[in-house]
């Protein structure tokens, strides 16, 4: 009588960067960015989001960052694009459909220090809205100039992540006009238990809108993450620094584990 055969546990499939549609998505934004159409970045995301990897796009603007990430993190992975504009908004959703973004979700919302309400400010060139240079503001500020007014909700980082029940977060890409350090105080919770990379837009020209400044930032940063080490992309590589250059807009900060 022949021995019945052992049933075994069939191995988990290797985790694989995204289809494709997203392949495609990637290879156009890293063309782009040769030609300096998209930001230099893109190129050394590789390095820092690998397959199943659970990422956060904060100002998605027109899917720069939710597209290259959507294949790096694969099938796998779960990617969260959030942005307040309506425009923003509809673009990045037809964006992820296309590439065929796995896991994830699309919020219009902005990100802050605590739950509330605001307005998207978007200033006013002659006929058309620069909806690049939109930034939160309470709701009524007044401005000296004419602009285009957005009302959106306010949620936080931790907030959203602990609603989600999400895992380790690796990766989160703040874009927001000069909010960047009211986002990262809103996240402080999901930062303290993942370190995750933080690629972060810091120009004083917008961080000055919210009596912020970029030394201040960073002091904040380093007093309270100390394992953080700031790079910029630089001929090809993540280039450690010290200092925010006005040239520079994108600084990544990254542990030595993530970046070795």
């Amino acid at each position: 009588m022949t021995e019945a055969a052992v049933p075994t546990a069939s191995a988990p499939a290797p985790a694989r960067r995204g289809g494709w549609r997203s392949r495609v998505g990637h290879a156009m934004y890293l063309a782009a960015g040769r030609l300096d159409w998209a930001e230099p970045e893109i190129k050394g995301l590789a390095q820092l989001v690998h397959p199943g990897d659970t990422v956060i796009d904060i100002g998605a603007g027109l899917g720069m960052y939710t597209v290259p990430l959507s294949y790096l993190i694969g099938s796998t992975g779960r990617i969260d694009s959030i942005d307040p504009q309506p425009r923003n908004f509809h673009v990045v959703r037809f964006l992820r459909g296309l590439v065929g973004t796995a896991d994830g979700k699309l919020r219009r919302v902005a990100m802050g220090p605590q739950p509330g309400e605001g307005e998207i400010v978007v200033p006013v060139n002659g006929p058309f809205p620069i909806f690049g240079h939109g930034h939160l503001r309470p709701v009524g500020t007044p401005s000296d100039r004419r602009v285009h007014r957005v009302r959106t909700d306010i949620d936080t980082v931790d907030a959203w992540v602990e609603r989600e029940n999400l895992g380790r977060i690796a990766f989160i890409k703040i874009d927001v006009e000069g909010f960047e350090p009211l986002v990262v105080e809103g996240a402080r919770g999901v930062i303290d238990r993942d370190r995750p990379s933080l690629l972060m837009e810091i120009e004083d020209r917008h961080l000055v809108r919210y009596d912020r400044d970029a030394a201040g930032f960073l002091a904040e940063i380093r007093d309270r993450w100390p394992e953080y080490r700031m790079y910029t992309w630089v001929d090809g590589a993540w280039t450690r620094t010290d200092a925010v250059r006005p040239e520079v807009r994108n600084y990544l900060f990254a542990t030595e584990k993530a970046l070795p």
